[in-house]
């Protein structure tokens, strides 16, 4: 009995002392250096103009109108969650659907019709296929560098800038691969958008 009641007791100073060091400890150091080193990132990459916050630069953005950069296919979910209060709480997931279903094809399609619909001017070229998927998060906030050119000749027309203005804003906000070889050149859907609308320069 002694010995049950000693090896109890250690447990329970082991399991004590992990929980500090791991639990508060870990996490205290971790937060500490990611406020200190990267306190814009550790915050959520918020970008915020003269105090109005326009959303995070690691979120996508929901942009359906001709004079703005369109995003990937966003995956919400405002039915399975509620908060304590019954609200109902944004989630977002990638799709489950079998890319070799025929549920996913007609969507596929129907993401297709949409854009060749809003983008006349670029008659049959192929539509990128990041436009018409849901990224594996589900609130992707970058596209292919093909993905943007493909809008250019509809945000141009619908905005009254020039094609190469666009394209100037689309560079400003594309960013390269990682280290130069990892990767593809993405561009940032709602920075594009800010510089369209003169918010962000």
């Amino acid at each position: 009995m002694r010995t049950f009641k000693h090896s109890l007791l250690r447990a329970a100073a082991v399991l004590l002392l992990f929980t500090v060091l791991c639990g508060v400890g870990y996490t205290g150091v971790v937060t500490g250096a990611a406020q200190l080193l990267f306190p814009h990132q550790a915050n959520g990459s918020i970008i915020e103009i003269n105090g109005v916050k326009y959303g995070s630069a690691l979120l996508g953005q929901a942009y359906t109108d001709d004079a703005h950069l369109w995003g990937r296919i966003m995956n919400f979910d405002v039915k399975t969650y509620r908060d304590a209060d019954g609200r109902a709480v944004l989630y977002s997931a990638p799709s489950n659907l079998s890319p070799t279903s025929e549920e996913f094809a007609a969507l596929v399609r129907e993401r297709v019709q949409k854009l060749r619909a809003a983008n006349p001017q670029m008659g049959d070229t192929a539509v990128p296929v990041d436009l018409v998927t849901v990224s594996g998060s589900g609130l992707d906030p970058h596209i292919s560098l093909a993905a943007a050119a493909y809008q250019v000749a509809r945000i141009a027309a619908a905005s009254g800038k020039t094609e190469d203005e666009v394209r100037d804003v689309i560079a400003k906000c594309t960013t390269g691969r990682f280290l130069g070889v990892f990767g593809e050149e993405t561009v940032n859907v709602l920075k594009v958008n800010l510089m369209l609308d003169g918010i962000l320069s």
